[in-house]
């Protein structure tokens, strides 16, 4: 089972994701693999324009915000201006 859910979030590219990984999505390496991949098509291209109908990317969606199981409630304290962040579990 470890076999599985390392590979589904390391290498398996979801697409309502953007063909990203979950931990390329969580750790914040989206934006990095989105710049990669394109640098990577240009090159092919270059190379081997007669496999390409296009000069364009494909169309990525775009990421999903912030999703919570149990999303934090944020309080505000008597000696603190800022909010924290007190986290409510789920009965």
């Amino acid at each position: 089972m470890a076999d599985f859910v390392d590979g589904y979030n390391h290498n398996h590219r979801h697409t309502g994701i953007g063909l990203n990984t979950p931990a390329d999505v969580h750790y914040g390496l989206a934006a990095a693999t989105t710049r990669d991949r394109s640098a990577v098509l240009a090159t092919a291209r270059s190379a081997h324009p007669e496999r390409f109908t296009t000069s364009n990317d494909p169309k990525i969606l775009t990421l999903p915000g912030t999703t919570w199981i149990n999303k934090p409630i944020e309080t505000a304290t008597a000696d603190r201006k800022e909010p924290t962040t007190d986290v409510v579990l789920a009965a």
